[in-house]
């Protein structure tokens, strides 16, 4: 029987478990997919500790982990136009992504570019499409000043690139472990950390016209007031802290159109995805791992599942 790795109730690591599980069946306007690749984010983990997503519902036990994936079309349910068995394709899993099949929904799913593979479309749905969709929110002018916060991560290395790619000037926070990688990508290094505030008016001394926040927390706190305008703050990171701060959760468009731009942008070579590490089914929890200890850098990635 195929394989998935899920959490078995709410609490830690030791919920965690590989288990065999019947081959899921396509509903109305949904594909299964055999999964070749499934991206590893923050949210994964937390929604194992009990966090629920506004607006939904709690899944029951057994739940696999997994919100972004990419693979092949095994299957299409009732209607579904646009997409036949063979199609390669990547988006947002209705029913976990770290197994060896998935369903997705096909109005929000895209079609994988020859060019692009299936480890690298993977990262796109949630990671990628969140930094695209919060620098196109700001929509800053060319020549703009833009803090991110957290921008050593699969969120943050994205939204660096994508602003620098519209011409904006990027001053990133990160650990000083992440420099080198965080100026590799064409943005300013600020360490994280105490005294913040004052390392980021050192390094923008005529200011900073925006916040693309994704730590939350005392970062948010410390970087909100460095602004003139609380409302060019979005967050994707500490939302309802930065609604308190004046500023804005990031609007997710969530749409095939938004893939299908980002993956155009990593065919073009305008992105890159940063995939810095893989690992099996099998390891699943390892990949966990790396991610929840929250000194991730870049995207990290479950490969060849199926």
């Amino acid at each position: 029987m195929p394989k998935a790795y899920v959490f078995t109730r709410n609490g830690g690591p030791e919920v965690e478990a590989l288990i065999e599980q019947d081959v899921p069946a396509p509903g109305p306007g949904e594909l299964l997919v055999a999964v070749r690749a499934a991206g590893v984010n923050p949210v994964d983990w937390k929604l194992r500790t009990g966090y629920t997503r506004p607006g939904s519902e709690p899944q029951p036990f057994p739940t696999v982990f997994g919100s972004e994936a990419a693979g092949v079309v095994e299957g299409v349910g009732p209607d579904v136009e646009g997409f036949a068995v063979g199609d390669e394709v990547f988006g947002n899993p209705v029913t976990g992504g770290y197994a060896e099949y998935t369903l997705l929904p096909a109005a929000v799913t895209a079609h994988k570019p020859a060019e692009l593979s299936f480890t690298d479309a993977a990262v796109l749905p949630v990671a990628v499409a969140t930094a695209y969709d919060g620098v196109r929110q700001l929509g800053l002018a060319p020549g703009s000043t833009l803090l991110i916060t957290g921008a050593g991560g699969g969120v943050g290395t994205a939204a660096v690139q994508l602003a620098r790619h519209a011409g904006i000037h990027v001053i990133g926070t990160a650990s000083a472990a992440k420099k080198d990688f965080i100026e590799s990508l064409g943005a300013v290094h600020v360490e994280s950390g105490a005294g913040l505030a004052d390392r980021v008016r050192a390094a923008a001394p005529d200011g900073i016209d925006a916040v693309f926040d994704l730590v939350g927390g005392d970062t948010l706190r410390a970087v909100a007031p460095l602004l003139t305008d609380p409302a060019t703050l979005i967050s994707a990171g500490g939302k309802p802290l930065a609604v308190e701060l004046g500023g804005a959760a990031v609007v997710r468009a969530r749409t095939a159109a938004v893939l299908d731009e980002v993956a155009n942008l990593v065919v073009t070579g305008a992105l890159r995805t940063y995939v810095t590490g893989t690992f099996p089914l099998a390891e699943a929890g390892q990949a966990l791992r790396a991610v929840e200890s929250g000194h991730a850098r870049g995207k990290i990635v479950i490969e060849a599942i199926a």
